[in-house]
């Protein structure tokens, strides 16, 4: 259930995040609010997630896949220059997530 509430927080982040482009420094009304109702979300399901995940654990996967996510929807959907550094970091933030899940709770 822990990767299911996680995976909710991820969602609303990018969508958050996303929302936040479209939203032209906060001067667009429905962007606006879907910045805010994404991070309410994304904050809300990443503190259900926390009672049950390390939090370490927890926000590595939070914030490294919502990274990655973000930088590829703006390469692929944005119009951002998607180049071999660009993609060999997005590369490199995966990798860093399933290292330290590797890591296993101890």
């Amino acid at each position: 259930m822990e990767y299911i509430t996680l995976g909710g927080a991820i969602c609303a982040e990018v969508l958050g995040t996303t929302s936040m482009k479209f939203s032209h420094g906060f001067t667009r009304l429905w962007p606006s609010l879907g910045t805010l109702v994404g991070y309410l979300v994304a904050f809300a399901l990443l503190a259900q997630t926390l009672k049950t995940m390390q939090v370490g654990t927890a926000y590595a996967i939070w914030a490294g896949v919502g990274t990655a996510a973000v930088a590829v929807i703006g390469m692929a959907f944005l119009g951002e220059a998607a180049n071999l550094a660009k993609l060999m970091g997005v590369a490199l933030v995966i990798a860093g997530v399933v290292v330290l899940n590797l890591g296993g709770a101890h």
